[in-house]
């Protein structure tokens, strides 16, 4: 089974990484995000992947050239122009890289590369979001609605804390906590072959038309989601990310 990653996005609002590099090669614990989104498909044995790449893909294509060369031990014969590789600890994972453009919508990135996902069922995901999703479960309720694209339901964080109040008191203060039966798409979703129908041409945000009319068809399901969950879309959620990454339990870190 593939995975189809959307990596083409520019992080604008992250600040001065984001005009170096391709958001999904922003990295948190010294690894770009993108990788530890690989690492929770792979922990449910999902490693063939295709990205869709925009904003400095060719960054991207780099990082992965170097990627396993850089996780070997090898020995390199500069005479004879070879490497011997001997032992590695790269994951085993295939990847397929397609320039969807610099400005396409997640819609016409999606339907660009459906051609090098064939005709069989597919994860789908955001380049820029990570949670101890289980994927089994997730792929189970798919199968189970029969619909043709099961999405993650997450609930948000409230980004400041909230006030319960009564008449002009305060009776509770609840720091940052999630909304209640407030639910947002949360990328990991699985799709049905036959979709790019529902797409028509890099102007259309998959988010939009598509999952509309999915939706008011009876064909768009929710697998909801109650653990963990973070996207990062700011510097705030990168430094966040980031602390997580550095304690004992990352909530993420499900491999």
């Amino acid at each position: 089974m593939k995975a189809v990653i959307l990596a083409g996005g520019r992080g604008t609002r992250i600040g001065e990484d984001s005009a170096t590099r391709p958001k999904p090669l922003i990295e948190i614990g010294g690894r770009p995000i993108l990788w530890h989104i690989m690492k929770i498909y792979g922990h449910y044995g999902i490693n063939d992947f295709v990205i869709c790449l925009g904003y400095k893909g060719h960054m991207i294509k780099e990082w992965l050239a170097k990627y396993r060369l850089l996780n070997s031990d090898v020995t390199i014969d500069l005479k004879s122009h070879t490497t011997i590789e001997h032992q590695s600890t790269a994951e085993p994972w295939r990847v397929t890289l397609v320039d969807t453009g610099e400005n396409t919508e997640t819609g016409g990135r999606l339907k660009r590369v459906l051609p090098y996902v064939g005709n069989e069922r597919f994860c789908l995901t955001y380049g820029d979001g990570v949670g101890n999703i289980d994927i089994a479960a997730l792929l189970s309720l798919h199968d189970r609605t029969k619909c043709r694209v099961t999405l993650t339901a997450v609930q948000p964080p409230v980004r400041f804390g909230l006030l319960d109040l009564k008449n002009d008191h305060v009776q509770r203060f609840r720091e940052k906590p999630l909304i209640d039966e407030a639910w947002v798409n949360g990328g990991f979703m699985v799709v049905e072959p036959g979709v790019g129908d529902l797409i028509a041409g890099d102007h259309v945000a998959w988010e939009k038309e598509p999952l509309e009319r999915l939706a008011e068809a009876g064909q768009l399901s929710a697998y909801r989601h109650r653990g963990f969950w973070h996207s990062m879309d700011t510097l705030r959620d990168k430094l966040l990310l980031e602390a997580l990454w550095n304690t004992d339990s990352p909530p993420w870190r499900i491999w």
